[in-house]
């Protein structure tokens, strides 16, 4: 039985995030156009403009047409000069000529359309245009019109229309008044859509992009991609997708005292964010995902010897939000001994086309598998797939005692042909139900840079034949490797559906500890449909904010609902979460805190309920314990670099000064000093202005809301 449709699996991967210059043979000497055409009046976008490519460098000329969003694309192009013709019907046509494309580049070429009524025809034949290298760094920002329009009728806008609203809105909220949208992307980390124009335009002035004169910025869609990053030395990461989930708002009590979420113990963000600033070059701000950060780093939570978890809280006020609480809450599942292990068969499904070659990406895919090795004993099997034009078999089902062989195959893995994705799943998911470990474990491991190069269909199948494998217990974990040609938004996905794990792989440390020091944690599951939830009691507190978990959010119903899929926790995991709480007055208690979880093997949840008594709150951040102190630097770190609203007061400078009073000897071990070093690497690199500053200055900041117009 096939498990998928060749067509289904490689949709996914492009309607995910189409892959930019890769060719049929696995190259990457290639450069791309994309764009968006709109109205010159209303800047609605445009369907079905026809799209004409022509340069002396192609063999005839190149059509492409706009999707309902007006976007249109045109990948596999050598450098040259190159010439497009804009025409739809009705409207007058509209060139960009003469423009130079060099090699590996993503250039955008918007262009707004006039109807034929209007105007003259929009030609700029033998006119270069201004390119857009591919930055799509946003900003918030509110012209003066806006405001004027906000502040008329203010009392009819309500907390949708507010400037709290607008920053708090979850993603793809609308607020119908005075035309702001915020769709999709991440709230006022991304930017607002004012009347159809991005505020990344530049006629906002604010973190603008630089682009095609003369044409609007797109709207903001719900998976944004980062066609091109620029580190300070001129070095260049193409193609790194991500998506942005926006910031969680701050909740008062009365409104929703419940605060429900899925548990996560991925950590790909953080390690991504090293790789980034390692190479001289700020994160894209979708890339952070604040619960990753926190959850990089062992607390040392000492485990529940009778139960299936350990609870363990703790508080001080915070450091960046005056009037707030930081409330750390953590929660490690029970430990499973080495020898206690369950047996495994693992399934290495690799990723050998053009796109991975290299010692950072396939290379290092070989010496991490050379690590895991080492690692294994005779309750193990090892299957290798690869997939490149064509998936094939390398290795078939091998105990791990067998380490000569296992080398041999790893050794002979080579890097060929373009990105046949579908083939490598499906024949890892076959190889893993013939050979299936009954009550072991049953592991895909995707290793690859989640990019593919094929065509766009219906992609919805996907996801629930992957929930259909691991509800029979194959599961599948992802693990990303290479800068440039990365697809987190992806990876990420995959391993949640996959009920697995998602890593990133920068460098052998990070192999090691992955493959090798969480092997037990990550391949055993001894929790699943794991569900977090805290009920903040109204009369001690006012309002609060879940710091990070933005795409694990979950209603106050789904909390009881079995049928509701949740987070996997592995032997010896541990899952924290922070929390900015405002307190009404002291009391004996501030809420309860609640876990569901199922077994393993499935069946009715069961529910862990401990109540937060105040007397976990201390006086001061020097006063709380030095992991407490860890984890909120973790995830100020990552508000900083996300660009939240609620990170503005804290300066690097003092989140420097917050790290050096985590005390000793937490501060000595190697990856506390590497997130000081981090940190400060940070602080040379970011340049961003406030984007908050022109209409909420930090030196009056309402720590509640954000501000309203007078």
């Amino acid at each position: 039985m096939r498990f998928l449709s060749r067509s289904l699996l490689c949709g996914l991967l492009m309607m995910t995030a189409p892959a930019v210059g890769a060719q049929p043979d696995g190259g990457t000497e290639s450069s791309v156009i994309i764009g968006t055409v709109v109205d010159a009046q209303s800047k609605k976008p445009l369907r079905d403009v026809v799209i004409t490519l022509t340069s002396p460098n192609l063999q005839g000329e190149q059509t492409v047409t706009t999707d309902a969003q007006g976007n249109y694309r045109i990948p596999q192009l050598p450098p040259g000069v190159y010439t497009l013709r804009f025409e739809l019907e009705k409207y007058k046509p509209a060139t960009r000529a003469d423009f130079q494309l060099r090699l590996n580049r993503t250039v955008r070429v918007n262009e707004q359309l006039l109807p034929e009524s209007l105007g003259d025809s929009m030609d700029l034949e033998g006119k270069p245009p201004t390119i857009d290298v591919g930055s799509t760094t946003t900003g918030v920002n509110v012209d003066q019109e806006f405001i004027k329009r906000i502040a008329v009728a203010w009392p009819a806008v309500g907390k949708a229309g507010s400037f709290e609203g607008l920053a708090e809105l979850t993603p793809g909220a609308q607020s119908d008044s005075y035309g702001v949208s915020i769709n999709g992307a991440t709230s006022p980390e991304n930017g607002y859509v004012v009347d159809g124009l991005s505020t990344s335009d530049d006629t906002y002035g604010i973190n603008a992009s630089p682009r095609v004169v003369g044409a609007p910025a797109p709207q903001a869609s719900p998976v944004r991609t980062s066609e091109r990053g620029t580190s300070p030395d001129g070095g260049t990461f193409f193609d790194m997708y991500f998506k942005g989930y926006g910031v969680n708002p701050t909740v008062t009590t009365e409104e929703e005292r419940f605060s429900t979420f899925s548990v996560d113990t991925d950590t790909a963000s953080y390690t991504l964010t090293r790789a980034y600033l390692e190479r001289g070059a700020l994160p894209d701000e979708q890339a952070v995902r604040v619960e990753e950060f926190v959850n990089s780093f062992d607390y040392g939570y000492a485990a529940e010897p009778d139960g299936p978890f350990s609870v363990h809280v703790e508080g001080f006020p915070s450091p960046a939000r005056k009037g707030y609480q930081v409330v750390h809450i953590g929660v490690k599942a029970r430990e499973v001994a080495a020898h206690q292990r369950k047996p495994s068969h693992l399934v290495f499904v690799i990723d050998v086309s053009g796109s991975m070659q290299g010692e950072e990406r396939l290379g290092l895919v070989k010496r991490a598998l050379r690590l895991l090795v080492d690692a294994l004993d005779e309750r193990d099997r090892v299957s290798i797939v690869v997939y490149g034009t064509r998936a094939r078999l390398v290795l078939e089902p091998t105990n791990a005692t067998q380490k000569e062989r296992l080398l041999r195959a790893i050794d002979s893995v080579q890097s060929e042909g373009s990105t046949n994705a579908q083939e490598g799943l499906e024949m890892g998911y076959a190889l893993a139900a013939k050979h299936l470990v009954k009550g072991g474990i049953n592991r895909i491991i995707l290793c690859s840079d989640g990019v593919a190069n094929n065509g766009i269909t219906d992609a919805d199948g996907i996801w629930a034949r992957v929930k259909a494998f691991a509800a029979k217990g194959i599961t599948l974990s992802t693990i990303g490797f290479g800068m440039g040609n990365y697809n987190d938004v992806l990876m990420e996905r995959l391993s949640h559906v996959g009920e697995g794990n998602y890593a990133y792989v920068d460098r052998l440390e990070e192999a090691r500890r992955i493959f090798v020091q969480n092997l037990t944690g990550t391949l055993q599951v001894v929790a699943k449909d794991v569900k977090l939830q805290v009920e903040f009691d109204p009369k001690a507190v006012v309002r609060y904010r879940l710091i990070g978990y933005e795409n694990r959010m979950l209603t106050k119903e789904q909390f009881a609902d079995d049928k509701v899929d949740a987070g996997e926790v592995g032997a010896g995991h541990s899952v924290t979460a922070l929390y900015e709480v405002k307190l009404r007055e002291p009391g004996a208690s501030f809420g309860t805190l609640r876990i569901r979880y199922k077994a393993p093997e499935g069946g009715d949840s069961k529910l862990v309920e401990k109540a937060l008594p105040a007397s976990l709150l201390r006086s001061a951040y020097g006063k709380a314990a030095p992991p407490t102190r860890l984890s909120y630097v973790a995830a100020a770190f990552a508000e900083k670099l996300r660009g939240s609203y609620w990170a503005r007061p804290l300066s690097y400078d003092g989140l420097v000064s917050l790290w050096e009073e985590v005390g000793q000897p937490l501060k000595g071990r190697a990856d506390v000093t590497e997130l000081g070093e981090l940190i400060r690497r940070a602080r040379t690199l970011d340049r961003r202005e406030d984007r908050f500053e022109r209409f909420a200055p930090v030196s009056t900041m309402d720590f509640d809301r954000v501000p309203s117009v007078p």
